[in-house]
């Protein structure tokens, strides 16, 4: 296309059917959802919506298309996906614009999460010719033990809104460098990538089924997760729907991995750089896609003694942030996902202040002027926050952050180590003994020192707690996508 890189595409460009075997398809029965942009409140498309017998069919699909997948050399899936990379590389302007008009996310990291689907997928195809199993000796005997990894079949990977196309890196090119097809479940808030990203497997010479994309709301959801053809489900998403989803799991027994929500604590210590904590902790908190992440450290708790100092350049980074419209590439802070998500971060905001939870020292409103038909909430900091306070142990998932003070080392891993979420942590500071010391005792399943949360293909990925099971990422999220297979041959 010859369109800006910073302009929305036309809306007859957007994909709106449902991808199965191959084909752009109509839901069976005839259930849509019409996709609103969160940047001015408007209609984007309308977009089909699975049901049960569309489901079916697209499991149907990838399991046969999964026997045709594996019965291919090593070298030839290989290939495949290696070729598959290259077009997401290619494609990467596209799906980024495409990104913005699925949740808003501003055009200058919008091609990020393409390039980072594309590391994965390019990561994953480099382990289908060197997957291996193992061989152990069994005592007293000289039979052959073998153990071996294969595919579950079909796996059904359950993307959220607010970034299909990292899930995309993390569970679909995992799942098929393991030997799986793939009904991939994105949000309703969020189709176009996905289904984009589809079409780009049959570009690439995958089988026709081989990845099914099927935006559904919960009535597609529990198709899916319940649907006997189904080896195993992985969901990215929150901890109310994941209860639900593990429920319909155990209709069938279906192994679930999930990668929930979080409350992640920043700990910036008296020696860190304070530049660069304020810096971090301003973007990590509640500018980074408007704290709509679950890697969001929206608990910040900062050394009594650099306290001061350490407010005044964080609040002058937060309170400078350009906020507007997503396609303009020198916009930083987009809006909030939908108008129900405006009302249930202002009801949060709203109650903090009345209960008495922290003090509202900036933010805590929506914004208004050109911006107001949009969900534009102004980035939003409370102090001296309780942390045994709602404020700081429900889980926002807006612009809203808590800060905290503590005294010495003990003191700021009890708080941060207080919640029920364990998916990420921060730390700042420059005394790598602390940095080592801390770390291990943090209860989170990444920990970030002196930077963001900067996925990598080689790292897994995932939480502690009720922040989820099982990882994404690095050999791990490979081995998540496999089940164990013992063979003892006797030896005469």
């Amino acid at each position: 296309m010859t369109t800006s890189p910073a302009t929305p595409l036309p809306p007859d460009t957007l994909p709106t059917g449902l991808l199965i075997a191959g084909d752009s398809a109509k839901s069976a029965s005839g259930s849509t959802h019409q996709h609103i942009y969160p940047a001015n409140g408007r209609p984007n498309a309308t977009v089909e919506m699975a049901g049960a017998t569309d489901i079916d069919r697209a499991v149907r699909s990838a399991a046969e298309a999964q026997r045709e997948w594996i019965s291919y050399t090593p070298e030839r899936r290989r290939d495949l996906m290696i070729d598959l990379a290259d077009a997401v590389r290619a494609d990467t302007e596209l799906l980024g614009r495409l990104n913005v008009h699925d949740f808003a996310v501003p055009i200058l990291m919008s091609p990020g999460h393409a390039a980072l689907a594309e590391k994965y997928i390019r990561y994953y195809a480099g382990h289908i010719d060197k997957a291996n199993g193992s061989s152990t000796p069994v005592s007293d005997k000289f039979d052959i033990n073998l153990i071996e990894r294969e595919p579950y079949g079909v796996v059904g990977v359950i993307a959220p809104w607010n970034g299909p196309l990292v899930v995309i890196g993390l569970g679909v090119a995992a799942a098929l460098a393991a030997g799986n097809a793939v009904v991939l479940k994105p949000s309703e808030y969020a189709p176009f990538t996905p289904l984009r990203f589809g079409q780009l497997c049959l570009d690439a010479g995958m089988p026709p089924g081989l990845v099914n994309v099927v935006p559904s709301g919960p009535e597609g959801g529990e198709a899916l997760v319940r649907h006997p053809g189904i080896g195993k489900i992985h969901f990215t998403g929150g901890g109310h729907t994941a209860h639900t989803i593990l429920a319909a799991a155990a209709h069938n027994l279906t192994p679930v991995s999930t990668e929930l929500g979080g409350k992640s604590a920043n700990l910036v210590f008296a020696d860190a750089d304070l530049d660069s904590a304020a810096q971090l902790a301003a973007f990590q908190g509640p500018l980074g896609q408007s704290g709509q992440s679950c890697a969001c450290g929206s608990r910040i708790l900062v050394q009594n003694s650099i306290y001061d100092r350490f407010m005044e350049k964080f609040l002058a980074m937060v309170n400078a942030a350009p906020i507007g419209d997503p396609f303009d590439p020198q916009i930083l802070v987009g809006p909030v996902i939908s108008q129900a998500a405006t009302d249930r971060i202002l009801h949060t905001i709203d109650r903090a202040r009345t209960e008495g939870m922290g003090e509202l020292v900036t933010g805590g409103r929506r914004l208004g002027g050109e911006l107001a038909a949009g969900y534009y909430l102004e980035p939003t900091v409370f102090t001296d926050v309780d942390n045994r306070s709602p404020l700081a142990r429900e889980e926002t998932f807006g612009p809203v952050v808590s800060i905290m003070r503590f005294d010495d080392e003990d003191q700021a891993i009890a708080l941060a180590n207080d919640t029920t979420y364990g998916l990420n942590a921060f730390i700042q500071t420059r005394d790598l003994t602390r940095a080592h010391g801390v770390a291990r005792r943090l209860a989170a399943g990444s920990v970030w020192i002196n930077r963001n949360s900067d996925l990598s293909p080689q790292s897994p990925y995932g939480g502690y707690k009720h922040s989820g099971t099982g990882r994404a990422g690095g050999l791990e999220g490979l081995h998540e996508f496999q089940q164990v297979k013992n063979i003892r041959i006797a030896m005469p």
